[in-house]
């Protein structure tokens, strides 16, 4: 199902005449999302010291093309990065900004949180139109091999044919966890083991190797991949004994005899390691595949000159969990999670026809401007009134990778700044990169941890040099001007969007300013289909009132959406239930921004 972006190819198709080479006009795009994969896990990325990690087909798609030094997921978690890239759009203005959305706000200890999580969607709604829709509309194959998690689970709707996608395998490969654990199911080189490990040692990947099937498939029209592996999330495994030996070597550290956790700080995980090494292999693989295969549209040319790669990661590198330390992304600060800078840094390369080789850029990109890119590379304009957060990053790559001014939006402005909003947790912030400034919002300052409201950082100065990408010397007090401008712009970009912030808990065991003004609910009736729910103010306006509701109550992918409710201010809000409303309660939020719910079913701890 195509929404707006297409309605016929007039209109729409701005499809160049064949090149005096005859190169056909649709190129083939290749999007390789890897999982949790940080940007100081990839050799060519190295600074301030070596790692471990050998990468080498990375590093040689990097010398193929243009190698990104600031590029951003679009959140530090895996979902919403994950929707965000095939809409174009920010999270925010999706709503949905982390993991498994689709439930009421509530907070996870009623006494204990100073704040709520605002609700955000699970899915991303079919109304959105994805990559996938916009060149499947004209004349390209499209396919998905690997992680999906674009639903309010893996399995729920809606899946990649949902969101325009032909082809779809949606299994682990290699990252299937290992039984009964990670030292007791190493592959062999049996041709009946369903990892069986190659020439070079490493396990067979379904992932990659259905990839390559549906580039075969596909090849006598112009196709595009997307290929989110699995790789490199937890379970953190290797199916290859060889490599693990061989980085237990590398780390002069013992083999392990106790297959659960491990302690050591830093880059200094042998299972991670391979991890590394062995994604790096699968990416080998399908450049590979490219290089040796006939192009079918192109005779006498191979797949790889008229190919389109983009290579990047959903979130910056997790550093660790589940008892043991995987990586680390120093000098970057913390890491997935978190909207500092290691939680949203990640390696981005892109190589492909006309593309500048062996180029590195400070230009600052972002996951979301892929879907305009490819658009661009596949001759496709956005229809007046579609709204994308993205930039086109055709014009940088193509013609001068230092030179920002190219990087353009929908309107033909030049980027200026870069936003992130993840409102959920105890590391609820939201932040603006303009130049080389940073501002951090972030919204829990009323806990004991007494953490800032507003942090300022200069990571790169006029020129693009390093200065304080760690984030360690805050300049908020020292440039106050500059911090509540860039407050300012945060501020109006997040009410553009219509972002949802957190809220303030009255449950709170502790004292918050406006606390005992919140309102009581009274009760609910219902006629018909409507719901009114009284209430009794006590000091604070209500301001807002939202309609949460589910059609698919008790169900394992049980999903709930929201619905504004008009306040009238006469102590009484009413709805009505949408079709098939199976559970319903009503928020109030007042002027403080404390929300209160009915029924209010939350257990007290």
């Amino acid at each position: 199902m195509l929404k707006k972006l297409i309605t016929s190819a007039a209109g729409l198709l701005l499809v160049a005449p064949l090149q005096a080479d005859d190169r056909p006009p649709k190129p083939n795009v290749i999007i390789a999302l890897i999982d949790d994969l940080g940007w100081q896990d990839v050799k060519c990325y190295d600074i301030d010291g070596p790692s471990p990690y050998e990468t080498p087909n990375i590093d040689a798609l990097a010398k193929r093309g243009v190698m990104f030094w600031e590029a951003y997921s679009p959140a530090p978690t895996c979902s919403p990065s994950r929707g965000a890239i095939m809409a174009g759009k920010y999270p925010a203005r999706l709503q949905r900004t982390h993991v498994k959305g689709g439930q009421p706000p509530a907070a996870k200890n009623k006494t204990k949180d100073v704040m709520i999580d605002p609700w955000h969607m699970g899915r991303l709604d079919v109304s959105e139109t994805t990559i996938a829709e916009a060149l499947k509309a004209n004349g390209y194959r499209t396919g998905h091999s690997g992680k999906w998690h674009i639903a309010i689970d893996h399995n729920a709707f809606p899946q990649p044919k949902d969101h325009g996608f032909d082809v779809t395998y949606s299994g682990r490969g290699a990252n299937n966890k290992m039984s009964p654990d990670r030292l007791s199911d190493f592959a062999t080189a049996d041709a009946k083991d369903p990892y069986q490990l190659d020439e070079e040692g490493f396990p067979k990947d379904s992932v990659t190797l259905n990839a390559i099937d549906f580039m075969e498939n596909a090849k006598a029209q112009p196709f595009f991949l997307y290929y989110p592996t699995w790789l490199v999330h937890y379970p953190v495994q290797t199916r290859s004994r060889a490599l693990l030996e061989k980085y237990c070597k590398k780390l002069g550290v013992e083999m392990p005899t106790d297959p659960e956790g491990w302690p050591l700080e830093g880059q200094k995980n042998p299972y991670y390691c391979a991890m590394v090494e062995m994604v790096d292999h699968y990416i080998g693989q399908l450049v590979s595949y490219l290089e040796t295969t006939d192009d079918a549209r192109w005779p006498g040319h191979k797949l790889i000159e008229n190919t389109y790669i983009i290579f990047s990661s959903d979130n910056g590198g997790a550093e660790g969990g589940h008892g043991e330390i995987y990586t680390d992304n120093a000098p970057l600060t913390d890491g997935k999670g978190s909207t500092l800078e290691g939680g949203t840094r990640v390696p981005l390369i892109i190589a492909g026809p006309g593309i500048k080789e062996g180029i590195q850029t400070n230009v600052m990109a972002n996951g979301v401007d892929f879907f305009p890119t490819i658009l661009s590379w596949a001759n496709l304009k956005l229809p007046a009134g579609m709204k994308v957060d993205g930039c086109d990053l055709s014009a940088l790559v193509s013609t001068d990778p230092q030179d920002a001014g190219l990087v353009k939006d929908a309107s033909g402005d030049s980027r200026k700044t870069m936003i992130h909003h993840f409102p959920h947790g105890v590391k609820a912030r939201s932040t603006i990169r303009r130049d080389g400034f940073k501002l951090i919002y972030t919204y829990n300052h009323y806990s004991k941890s007494k953490s800032p409201e507003i942090e300022l950082y200069q990571l790169y100065d006029d020129e693009g040099n390093r200065v304080d990408i760690e984030e360690t010397k805050d300049l908020a007090k020292e440039m106050p001007e500059k911090a509540a401008a860039l407050k300012k712009e945060l501020m109006a970009a997040l009410d553009e969007m219509d972002a949802s912030k957190p809220y303030l808990n009255p449950f709170f065991e502790g004292k918050l300013p406006g606390k005992e003004k919140v309102c009581t609910p009274v009760e609910e009736t219902k006629e018909g289909n409507t719901v009114t729910l009284t209430y009794k103010e006590n000091g604070a306006k209500v301001q807002k009132a939202f309609l949460f509701y589910t059609t698919t109550l008790g169900d394992k992918a049980e999903e709930w959406f929201r619905k504004p409710i008009t306040v009238e201010g006469n102590g009484k809000v009413s709805c009505e239930l949408p079709e098939g409303t199976n559970g319903h309660l009503i928020t109030l939020v007042d002027e403080n921004n404390f929300l209160v719910k009915y029924p209010d079913n939350d257990p007290g701890k």
